[in-house]
């Protein structure tokens, strides 16, 4: 189904959502726990945001052992993918903080990147 231009950016209209989105993208792919991490947020309001931007389409997760990864999902259209370059160009100070933040992050989870 294509993605509904009102309802995406309705659900990126909120801050954490649209930090979580743009983070994830620059990272291609994380965890919960390295989200909570870089926001200082908590593990249930992080997971609650996470759901609904998988609601909306924008987000795809795999599961590998204990860990969840999510990244911007393969069937996001390119017009949504260069409305998130423009917003991370607007973000770039806080983006490349918190992922010094991640950087610094001990017991930070390893993946494979063989994408699933």
């Amino acid at each position: 189904m294509p993605l509904n231009p009102a309802r995406l950016f309705k659900c990126l209209g909120d801050e954490t959502r649209l930090t979580l989105t743009l983070l994830i993208r620059r990272e291609e792919e994380l965890c919960v726990c390295e989200m909570t991490h870089a926001l200082e947020e908590s593990q249930p309001k992080v997971s609650r945001h996470l759901a609904q931007l998988r609601t909306c389409g924008l987000l795809s997760d795999r599961r590998e052992g204990q860990w969840v990864y999510y990244r911007i999902a393969e069937t996001v259209p390119d017009w949504v993918v260069e409305a998130l370059l423009a917003a991370e160009k607007g973000q770039a100070e806080r983006l490349a903080g918190l992922q010094a933040r991640l950087v610094g992050m001990g017991n930070r989870p390893e993946r494979r990147l063989a994408m699933c």
